[in-house]
């Protein structure tokens, strides 16, 4: 994530080595009158203060770090309209970051308003990033068949080589994507795979449509299941939608689905993420074949064959599945799994309200005091306290879109998987 101002930058990976019990958790940052101070500064200089100024090239860079916060936050007023107008008016002449935020707002919030400025800008846009962020912003608007082909005419006669291009290749299997969502496979197949893998892994289940929040649970590396005091599986709500929504192939998208590798834990000290601790977690190519395989034997170069080793055979072939693999060769860093300090009432309206969005990460649920500064809910801690009950701080973490009921996800479908 590039240069943002003030507050904006969001989620930068500086993470400091303690690990905190859940009693001695406390940060300023989520005090009322903090608060208070940072929605006043979001609205009246950071996208206020910025987009109702005339766009310059010496002041471009404000306009990019009103774009983050027009997405992060889901601000949408006749200001911000008026600010991205400006934007689009003046796109072939903008930075390519700033022409990447302004996209990134745009389809965040405004999903039908500037769709002919980029139908436009697909025409000529020679970047594959913003060209494949073009095409999603029209096809989510228009999933049917000849748009599809419009859209896929424009790539090849862009980009001859598309075939070549990861990030691509995701595009064209996101435009050609069935209607119906593809049949699960056994989740208690996989979990049992896990088990014999011998290492810890979360289950995160969540919905095809990411506005509604999902849940993760914990199976220990014997195989058992991390559950409550009556013999329920304990469950943590997690969100895994980004602010922006873009699709999970593109930066600052939605949590891909998929395998994660869980390098241990955290604390960070951006205060967006806050004191709670955190799961590291890598995809493949992100970092060495053998951090993200931790123990187990890699006997040659093969990445599909390696990851194909972690997945029973009715799931070796499970598209879905290969998100993350796709995403860390395309180049997508610092998906973690980790808290939150951001306000709820920024997203009151939303269908994952009190749940609040991120850049990309696992985003569990937690409630502050306003007042003293201590935590009332934390999902986050007691996924880490489950997840570090027993030895060693490493394992998988395993992305699963269930359907696309548009609900959140419930114990009890886990519970009814699972037997």
């Amino acid at each position: 994530m590039k240069k943002l101002v003030c507050c904006l930058a969001l989620f930068c990976a500086f993470y400091a080595d303690a690990q905190p019990r859940r009693e001695e958790i406390y940060t300023d940052f989520v005090i009322y009158g903090k608060r208070q101070r940072l929605f006043k500064d979001l609205q009246d200089n950071t996208i206020g203060g910025t987009f109702s100024r005339t766009l310059t090239k010496e002041n471009e860079h404000r306009f990019e770090s009103a774009c983050w916060a027009t997405a992060q936050f889901q601000f949408r007023n006749e200001i911000v309209f008026t600010g991205l107008s400006k934007m689009a008016a003046s796109y072939d002449s903008l930075d390519y970051d700033t022409r990447r935020a302004f996209l990134e707002a745009s389809y965040a919030v405004y999903p039908n308003e500037f769709t002919d400025t980029i139908f436009s800008l697909l025409h000529r846009e020679l970047d594959p990033k913003l060209f494949a962020m073009c095409a999603v912003y029209l096809y989510r608007q228009q999933p049917v068949t000849e748009r599809r082909n419009q859209l896929m005419i424009a790539m090849v006669e862009t980009f001859p080589d598309y075939d070549s291009h990861p990030l691509l290749l995701a595009l064209q299997d996101h435009l050609n994507q069935p209607a119906q969502v593809p049949a699960l496979p056994s989740v208690k197949e996989l979990s049992q795979h896990f088990r014999q893998l011998g290492l810890k892994v979360i289950f995160s289940f969540q919905r095809w449509n990411r506005d509604y929040p999902g849940l993760a649970f914990v199976q220990n590396s014997d195989g058992s299941w991390v559950r409550r005091a009556d013999g329920r599986l304990m469950a943590f709500e997690q969100l895994a939608r980004s602010g922006s929504a873009l699709p999970y192939f593109l930066t600052n998208g939605n949590t891909p689905q998929g395998i994660f590798s869980i390098t241990g834990t955290a604390v960070a000290r951006n205060q967006f993420i806050g004191p709670t601790p955190n799961l590291q977690m890598i995809m493949p190519f992100e970092d060495s074949l053998a951090k993200f395989y931790h123990h187990l034997p890699i006997l040659s170069n093969d990445t599909v064959a390696l990851y194909q080793s972690l997945l029973p055979s009715s799931w070796k072939n499970y598209k879905p599945l290969w998100e993350s693999y796709r995403a860390g060769k395309i180049g997508r860093t610092e998906i973690i799994a980790h808290g939150t300090t951001i306000d709820p009432e920024y997203f009151k309206d939303k269908p994952y309200y009190p749940l609040t969005p991120t850049l990309g990460c696992l985003c569990a649920k937690e409630l502050w005091n306003v007042t003293s500064g201590r935590l009332l809910v934390s999902e986050q801690f007691n996924l880490y306290a489950a997840f570090t009950a027993t030895p060693g701080q490493k394992g998988f973490l395993v992305v699963i879109n269930l359907d696309n009921q548009n609900r959140a996800v419930t114990r009890e479908e886990i519970e009814q998987l699972m037997k």
